[in-house]
């Protein structure tokens, strides 16, 4: 790489959080700290881009290699994450400028940016902007939903672990409501995420382990909400099984392509806000069938359990971490590690490399084979994709009853760039 004192690397997250998502950034920072030589300090961004921007690194070298090992139990975002949409180079070509000016006053050659679809183009739009500046920046992808809706890998890091969480909420509320049935509660939904793709939703499906067994009802937003045909459903499945389990994605859209849970506000990407689809549905159910109903929504405790993470999704997780390292150091630029299924039985996986170009502002919806011909639950098909996915148990270590967790001390680098910079 040209330029020798480019060498330290920044490592920042982005999006929502997700159960394993720390377990990536130990797999990085770990993979740098080994790198000897080749890569000098390793810091990170604060609340992700926003802290380059604003040039709010914290320097991981002040870090203990107890505390980094940690981060592959601890959930959320050690280091802080955002919701912030770069536009294309000449629209924001000021904010891409002043992300390049960070870079070279902190002698940062290797950038890895941990998130979604808008990560993977910003870390693309980065290493073109860097060119035309002339400026040697390594930007490298490293894949984080639980949305599991990145094209190329065959799953991402963060999905297996909150289908898990959900798959077995579902199961377990599922045994409550069956308990009472008979004198209380008929219909029980559980919400879950997914704004155009329905994994989650299809996750829960996991939980029905023979003909019949709950959840009875699954809706995809990759199918057009029926009020009259859900309706009708529903009374069927409670007249023969004397109660009805449902899970719904919080993105089902009518007949008008219009979300039913639309709030009307926008959030930081643009995406409509979404209200709350369980209670709209339990409200239908209410006032339509006259049964009584409860709702849940997994929100952020689907992203959010670590106590429950799938041992397939941790190890992918740090795997992708360390990989892209690996690419870096290899000279591989605006890239992402991926993963590739190997073999469904037994399942068997590697890390392979993808062009973020390749990746970015695209989104992987569920395949037409996952959800049976009358659209309200899984195939064969997608239990066979799904299973592996959430195998395997790793408890984080416990202590007094409670998940022990680390918190890091995230002592700040000084700033170096004298013009401030305003989010």
């Amino acid at each position: 790489m040209a330029g020798a004192k480019l060498k330290n690397a920044l490592y920042a997250q982005s999006g929502g959080p997700s159960a394993v998502i720390n377990a990536t950034a130990c797999g990085v920072i770990e993979a740098a700290r080994k790198a000897g030589s080749r890569i000098g300090k390793v810091y990170a961004a604060r609340d992700g881009i926003v802290g380059v921007l604003t040039e709010n690194l914290i320097d991981t070298g002040r870090e203990t290699d107890a505390a980094i090992r940690a981060l592959r139990h601890t959930p959320g975002a050690a280091f802080g994450s955002c919701r912030y949409k770069l536009k294309g180079v000449e629209q924001d070509r000021a904010k891409y400028e002043r992300l390049v000016e960070v870079f070279r006053a902190h002698d940062i050659g290797w950038f890895f940016y941990n998130g979604g679809n808008d990560s993977a183009d910003t870390a693309w739009k980065l290493s073109q902007i860097s060119a035309q500046m002339d400026y040697p920046l390594i930007a490298i992808g490293v894949p984080k939903t639980i949305d599991n809706d990145l094209v190329i890998t065959d799953t991402c890091p963060g999905f297996g672990s909150a289908a898990k969480y959900v798959a077995t909420s579902i199961r377990e509320a599922a045994f409550d409501v069956a308990g009472m049935a008979s004198t209380s509660t008929r219909v029980f939904i559980l919400e879950v995420m997914g704004r155009h793709a329905g994994w989650l939703t299809a996750a829960c499906g996991l939980a029905s382990d023979r003909a019949g067994a709950p959840p009875h009802i699954l809706l995809f937003p990759e199918r057009v909400f029926d009020e009259a045909d859900f309706l009708a459903r529903v009374k069927r499945t409670v007249d023969t099984v004397g109660y009805c389990v449902i899970g719904a994605s919080e993105g089902i859209k009518d007949s008008d392509g219009r979300f039913l849970a639309e709030s009307g506000a926008k959030d930081a990407f643009g995406h409509s806000q979404l209200g709350g689809v369980a209670p709209l549905l339990a409200g239908l159910i209410k006032d339509k069938l006259g049964l009584k109903q409860h709702w849940a929504v997994a929100d952020y405790l689907q992203r959010s359990a670590r106590h429950i993470v799938s041992k397939t999704d941790l190890e992918q997780a740090y795997a992708v971490g360390r990989e892209a390292v690996r690419l870096a150091l290899k000279g591989r630029n605006a890239v992402m590690p991926v993963i590739r299924r190997e073999s469904g039985r037994p399942y068997r996986w590697s890390v392979a490399e993808a062009r973020l170009e390749d990746i970015a502002n695209k989104e992987r919806k569920m395949p037409e084979n996952f959800i049976t011909p009358d659209g309200y639950h899984i195939t064969p098909a997608a239990r066979r994709y799904l299973a592996p996915l959430i195998a395997g148990e790793a408890p984080p270590p416990y202590r007094d009853g409670l998940p022990d967790y680390v918190r890091l001390k995230r002592i700040p680098v000084r700033k170096r760039v004298k013009a401030a910079f305003e989010i």
